[in-house]
Formats: C-alpha cells, sequence, structure tokens
C-alpha cells in the first residue's frame, strides 16, 4: 500500500529495507514523509540513502516526531525561490549599522545630523565588502558542486563594527569529500583576496583625524601579520602622530582577518573544520577538542602576562567553540580522499589563516 502513493520520481520503499523500514507514507507538495523504523543510526541511514534520493533531486533527513521516525525526502532546488526577503533586510539594516559605526570611527555626530551618516560610506562599503565576497565563494562552489545553499545573511550589530559577519545555511547532504573542500576553502580563500585590496587602498587613503570622547577613542586594535605585511609592502604606516589614525578603510581589512581566523579554526561548521574534515576524515574529532583548549589557554596567559587585556575576548570564543563541537561537523556521502593539490591548498589556507591571528586584535585602553 505505501508503494503504490509513492510519487514516481521517488524509489519505492521496498527498495531500502535494508535501512530504513517502510511502514506509511504521506506525500505533500514537496516533501514525502516515509514512517518507519531507521535498520542502523541516523547518521549511517542517511549516508546510505541520501545518494538514491539525490539521483532523483531529493535530500532526506530523518527526524522523532510524536513517538514516530519520520525519513522526510524534500524536494532539492539550488537556484532561488522568490525575492530573498529577509535575506534583504538584514543587508540593509546592516548597512545602516556600519554607516554608523564608520560615523564613529570618522568623528561623525550622526546624532546631531542623521544624513551626515552617508560620509562613513567607504568603511561600510569595505566590511560589507570582505564579509560578501568570503560568504559569496561559499555560495558559488555551493552551486557548482550542486548543494543546496541560501544567499548570504548579513547580521546587523550596532557597535564599532556595526555586524557580527555573514553566513550561509547549507541544507543539503554533501556529496563527496571533495565538495566539502572546495565548499569550504573558498569562503577564505575569497575572503583573503579581498582582506588584501581592502587593506591596500585603506593604507594608501589619507589619515584621518582620531575621534575624541567617543568609545573608539578608548579601542586599540591589535593588527595581525597579514595586515602588517601589506602596509610594509606598500611602505605605509599603520601608526600615525597623536590625533591621527588611519583611514577607517584600513579596519575593514583588519575585521576580514579577524573574521578570517576565526572561520578557520577546526571546529564544528566553521569553514576550518569543512577543509580539516575533508583532508583527515574523522580524525578532526582530536583536533577540534583541541581549538577550545587553544583558546582557554592564550585567555589565561593574557590574563596573567598582559593584564586582561584580550583575555575576554578568547575566553568567549573559547565557549563558542565548546558550542561548536557540541553541533558535530559537516559528514560527506563519499569518503574517497582528497588529491595532492587539494591537500597542499588546504593547508596554505591554514598558514594563511594563522597570518590573520593577533594576540590581542581589540583592547579598551581607555
Amino acid at each position: 500500500m505505501a508503494e503504490s502513493t509513492v510519487p514516481g520520481d521517488l524509489p519505492n520503499p521496498g527498495s531500502f529495507t535494508e535501512a530504513f523500514l517502510v511502514y506509511e507514507v504521506d506525500v505533500a507538495e514537496e516533501q514525502v514523509r516515509y514512517y518507519g523504523e531507521p535498520m542502523d543510526e541516523t547518521d549511517s541511514v542517511i549516508r546510505r540513502l541520501a545518494p538514491l534520493f539525490r539521483r532523483r533531486g531529493y535530500r532526506v533527513d530523518i527526524r522523532y516526531e510524536t513517538g514516530e521516525h519520520v525519513l522526510v525526502a524534500t524536494e532539492r532546488s539550488t537556484g532561488i525561490d522568490g525575492i530573498p526577503w529577509l535575506n534583504l533586510v538584514l543587508l540593509a539594516a546592516t548597512v545602516v549599522t556600519t554607516l554608523f559605526a564608520g560615523s564613529q570611527w570618522y568623528g561623525i555626530d550622526a546624532l546631531a545630523n542623521p544624513l551626515a551618516l552617508v560620509g562613513a560610506w567607504p568603511f561600510a562599503l569595505s566590511v560589507l565588502g570582505v564579509l560578501a565576497v568570503h560568504e559569496l565563494g561559499h555560495y558559488v562552489l555551493s552551486r557548482y558542486h550542486e548543494v543546496e545553499a541560501t544567499l548570504p545573511y548579513f547580521i546587523p550589530m550596532p557597535n564599532v563594527l556595526g555586524t557580527l559577519g555573514a553566513v550561509i545555511r547549507m541544507k543539503d547532504t554533501i556529496p563527496s569529500r571533495r565538495a566539502l573542500f572546495d565548499i569550504g576553502v573558498a569562503g577564505p580563500l575569497a575572503g583573503l583576496v579581498a582582506t588584501v585590496v581592502v587593506t591596500a587602498v585603506g593604507v594608501t587613503l589619507p589619515p584621518v583625524a582620531a575621534p575624541e570622547s567617543t568609545l573608539v577613542a578608548q579601542i586599540e586594535l591589535g593588527y595581525p601579520l597579514l595586515v602588517r605585511g601589506v602596509a610594509a609592502l606598500l611602505g605605509e604606516p599603520l601608526q600615525y602622530g597623536a590625533g591621527r589614525m588611519v583611514n577607517p578603510v584600513v579596519i575593514g581589512g583588519w575585521i576580514g582577518a579577524f573574521v578570517t581566523f576565526l572561520n578557520l579554526l577546526p571546529v564544528g561548521q566553521l569553514d576550518g573544520a569543512h577543509v580539516t574534515r575533508s583532508l583527515i576524515g574523522d580524525r578532526i574529532r582530536v583536533v577540534q577538542r583541541l581549538v577550545p583548549v587553544g583558546l582557554f589557554a592564550l585567555a589565561a596567559y593574557l590574563l596573567v602576562a598582559e593584564g586582561g587585556q584580550g583575555a575576554q575576548l578568547w575566553g568567549f570564543w573559547g565557549l563558542l567553540s565548546l558550542l561548536f563541537l557540541r553541533a558535530g561537523t559537516a559528514t560527506p556521502i563519499d569518503e574517497t580522499p582528497v588529491g595532492p593539490s587539494r591537500r597542499a591548498l588546504g593547508l596554505v589556507t591554514l598558514l594563511l589563516g594563522i597570518l590573520c591571528f593577533a594576540p590581542m586584535p581589540i583592547a579598551f585602553v581607555g
């Protein structure tokens, strides 16, 4: 009875009884729900059935609802359906918050003259640019490997940076280690290129008057080796005399480097975990456990040796990494190891991430 109700483009329940024993099928507009019992652990069942459904244009998931296991097959679509209103609203909100943040770095009194916010457009463009390029790197390679992914979601935040970054969400199973590697590495590499360009432009722009009596006047940025190297190659300073500071576009480059380093941490669903998982397989479980240990150790060192400057930041990220550990990492369907060229590129990318590290990236000195 169950088999006769399955759409013709989906496999018959009897063809995968060794993985999931079906006793009822419910067909909806874009989903088919198979009620039954998994014959193995959930992850193992999904990995066995995902290729079967993927070839027919569906992705699968197993849920436990009201005392029953449900294998949910959902139509896959790598395109954009309709107008992505949420993405656009978040982008517009982030434009506003980055303009407001930039006004503080430029010394613009936005409260007295809200229209003057427009004058902070170079800062907003640099920040949004590096974030957008990073996320679009993921998106383009997701489309290339026919993996369902959303457009970037920008995260607005009314702080001195204007944002907490941007993310895309993959809603699909990853077909292979190669696909996981390509999608994972594309964002950081694209973001690094954008970071270098923004930094190079920023250091060649004239310095601005250092803001007074604002929150940014109490902030000191620690520049990573990548930003320092770009400035040195162009013969431009990162420090000026009293009353002057680098052009705020440089801060866009600093944000790009900081975001790249954090994303390359090999834990959870971060880019570094995708790259590392594709290189070493399940051995990433050991590597992941070292991440919170290293972050807490760095926080402890700064607390003891540097008067606590930066300790809270790394302590916070140590806690976040523990949460990322619980979320687990992406598991590809095909575990065929990646080739030597991808291994080399992966190692280079992880090493470039080190160039984006600063032990005290931001400190309050006021």
